[in-house]
């Protein structure tokens, strides 16, 4: 009879070391387990994956590896030293997405309701701290009540330690907050505190103060989902980067950012050959965007035309949407793009928008992807509520990220580019590396009538005819001093491009920055606008 068959058909004998491991064996299927049926069929009627089974989508198959498994919180009091579930309510461990290393955490809401205590916290800074020695990125999976009440201030220490360690490896390794059910008070501020974050309509809510609370300071009556939900931050708040309507879709797309990401910020991220030409023509791309300065169209139609295959995945998609920040591949290699929308707002900048491409653009800075600024700008937008509100502080961030940032840098000014928004959109006046154009575009102060209306205000007035005056002087400012080859005859503009020529263009002048060295001046660090 061999060892397999006696082991199948009678247990060992006690106190041997087979007996051992079929107790480990046994301990383990019921870590795996979790809580209970009537536990995770409550997790289920909330319309929620258990912890597993997102583990399970994230990873590749079979290649997640536990740790602190069989962890039990030591806390007494309020029935807790009657109540020690294994895992304490956190699965922490790593595994491989597309083959290349992932540290993970994820709340278990079956257990305490996913809430945070000290052997909890614990697990989770030892999670954080291999990442940290092991150069791979974290992602958080949230789904936790807060800090445990019953444990009082170790609990709350417990957030300030996993604070400490998102600030720490803050550009140093890529973290990833995925929000799959509620993520309130201190809790929401380390998702805050990473580089990106994901929510799921209907499950996810993130606030500082809940609904209860609000009401009774306020007298305000509001919904768990209308204070923080899924869409409330990825339209008006800015907290989520990426919206789902299910779980799964958010996981694939969890795995989908990584692929564009380095594992730390000593690698460039990954690349590879692809099978669409580098010198490929875009013909479509001199129809596509129209001379006319007023006329509207779609920039995402512009860089699917230059993107490998066409593909490039949106971050904040639906805030600020007149800036576009996305990252895409072209030439086989990972590069950030930031553009204006002309079909939104006519692509002005405002606070948000400038807040949204500045985050950006130190994102991309940090962990060595490249950046190519598409220009299609007329200004920051005018008004009382953007003053007030401190647009000349939010767009300093965004001037900020692009004169500290050291990656390769190239703009392109398809169209219009004007005032002080052409200056902060990579200009090389503050140390973009290559700047070109296409043959429609216009660099200026303002646009050609608001110059006129200033300039030549007087003669307009004192003229018999003001009307062929005003249209006679618009003519010859642009004639003078808004002629497509203008920055380019003073330095400002290193070429001008036919736009079929713009996906081949901007590979090769990737390629001959890749090896850009850039160093900084010795300091602790920049004091960036707030």
């Amino acid at each position: 009879m061999s060892v397999i068959q006696e082991t199948e058909e009678a247990p060992a004998a006690a106190g041997t070391t087979r007996a051992r491991v079929q107790e480990l064996t046994s301990l383990r299927a019921a870590v795996v387990a979790g809580p209970g049926e009537k536990a995770t069929s409550a997790q289920k009627a909330r319309g929620k994956l258990t912890v597993r089974e997102r583990l399970d989508i994230l990873f590749d198959e079979g290649s997640f590896v536990e740790i602190e498994g069989l962890r039990r919180h030591r806390a007494t009091g309020f029935g807790l030293e009657d109540r020690r579930p294994h895992t304490d309510g956190v699965v922490t461990g790593w595994g491989t997405v597309d083959g290349r290393p992932v540290f993970a955490y994820a709340h278990d809401f079956r257990i305490f309701g996913g809430a945070l205590g000290e052997a909890h916290a614990q697990k989770i800074h030892k999670l954080m701290d291999l990442a940290e020695s092991a150069g791979a990125p974290v992602v958080g999976l949230c789904d936790g009540a807060g800090a445990r009440i019953q444990e009082g201030v170790t609990a709350l220490a417990g957030y300030g330690g996993i604070f400490r360690r998102n600030v720490r490896n803050s550009g140093v390794i890529p973290q990833i907050s995925v929000i799959m059910g509620p993520c309130a008070g201190g809790a929401a501020y380390s998702p805050a505190l990473t580089d990106f974050v994901f929510m799921v309509r209907g499950t996810s809510q993130m606030f500082i103060t809940g609904p209860d609370v609000v009401q009774a300071v306020t007298g305000e009556q509001i919904t768990h989902d209308d204070l923080g939900g899924a869409d409330v931050h990825a339209e008006r708040s800015g907290v989520a980067g990426f919206v789902y309507d299910n779980e799964e879709c958010c996981l694939r797309d969890v795995r989908h950012l990584l692929s564009f990401l380095p594992s730390n910020n000593r690698e460039t991220p990954p690349g590879g050959p692809t099978c669409d030409p580098s010198d490929r023509r875009v013909e479509a791309l001199v129809d596509l965007v129209p001379a006319d300065p007023n006329q509207a169209y779609d920039m995402t139609k512009v860089i699917e035309e230059i993107a490998d295959h066409g593909e490039f995945f949106e971050v904040h998609e639906r805030w600020a949407p007149n800036v576009i920040c996305a990252l895409t591949r072209m030439g086989g290699e990972v590069v950030g793009v930031v553009a204006n929308q002309p079909q939104r707002m006519a692509g002005v900048l405002d606070i948000e928008a400038s807040e949204k491409a500045a985050r950006f653009v130190q994102m991309c800075d940090a962990f060595n992807i490249p950046l190519v600024t598409l220009v299609d700008v007329p200004g920051f937008l005018p008004g009382v509520d953007q003053e007030h509100g401190g647009v000349i502080r939010h767009g300093a961030k965004l001037l900020y990220a692009y004169c500290n940032a050291t990656v390769p840098r190239v703009q392109l000014i398809l169209r219009k580019a004007y005032g002080g928004a052409y200056i902060v959109m990579d200009s090389r006046s503050i140390g973009t590396d290559v700047s070109l154009a296409w043959p429609i575009n216009e660099i200026a102060v303002m646009g050609a009538e608001g110059a006129a209306g200033v300039v030549f205000r007087r003669q307009i007035a004192q003229a018999d005819d003001p009307e062929a005056m005003r249209a006679r002087l618009v003519k010859e400012y642009k004639e003078e001093l808004m002629h497509p080859y203008y920055a380019a005859e003073r330095g400002l503009v290193d070429d001008v491009i036919d736009p079929a020529d713009t996906r081949s263009v901007l590979i090769r002048t990737l390629s001959v920055l890749r090896s850009k060295h850039a160093p900084l001046p010795s300091r602790k660090h920049g004091n960036q606008p707030q």
